[in-house]
C-alpha cells in the first residue's frame, strides 16, 4: 500500500468503472457554460488506459467527420459523470495506437462476443435479492349494524 492511498481514497469514485482497452464507451461529461450545466456524451473506442489510482486516465479516439478525434478522461474526475460500455472488445495490445494510422472499416475493433451477457450475469448474482413482502391480509370489512 502506498502511503498516498490513505488520502487519495476520499478523492477517488466510490463506484469504479468497470472497463478495458477496446471497449466501445459512452462517456457522460459534465460541461458547464455560464451559469448553465449539461451533460454532454462522447462516444468513441478506448485506445489506452495509465497510471493508477487518483491519477488513472484512459484516452478514447472516435472518427467525425472523417478526421480521428481523441479526448483524454481522468477516471476520478468529478466532471466524468458515467461511463457505459456499449461494446467488449476482443483485443491483444495494451496500448490500441495503431488504430491513428487507419481510417474506414480498418478502425474497427473485433468484438468480444457475448462478454456482455456475462457482466450482465454477474452483476445481478452480485445484487441482493428483493425482499419477499409478506402476504397482504385482506380485512372483510364488518357487517353494518342495524339501525335502531
Amino acid at each position: 500500500m502506498r502511503s498516498l492511498d490513505a488520502i487519495e481514497k476520499e478523492w477517488t469514485r466510490k463506484k469504479p468503472v468497470k472497463f478495458d482497452v477496446g471497449d466501445s464507451v459512452e462517456i457522460h461529461v459534465r460541461i458547464i457554460e455560464g451559469d448553465r450545466e449539461r451533460i454532454q456524451i462522447f462516444s468513441g473506442v478506448v485506445i489506452a488506459k495509465r497510471h493508477e489510482g487518483l491519477s488513472e486516465t484512459f484516452t478514447v479516439r472516435r472518427l467525425v467527420q472523417g478526421e480521428g478525434v481523441e479526448r483524454v478522461f481522468p477516471v476520478n474526475s468529478p466532471r466524468v459523470v458515467d461511463v457505459v460500455v456499449k461494446k467488449k472488445g476482443n483485443v491483444r495490445r495494451a496500448k490500441l495506437h495503431y488504430l491513428r494510422g487507419r481510417v474506414g472499416r480498418s478502425t474497427r475493433v473485433e468484438e468480444k462476443l457475448g462478454a456482455m451477457d456475462k457482466d450482465k450475469d454477474k452483476e445481478q448474482a452480485a445484487a441482493p435479492a428483493p425482499k419477499a413482502e409478506a402476504p397482504k391480509v385482506e380485512k372483510k370489512p364488518e357487517p353494518a349494524a342495524p339501525a335502531k
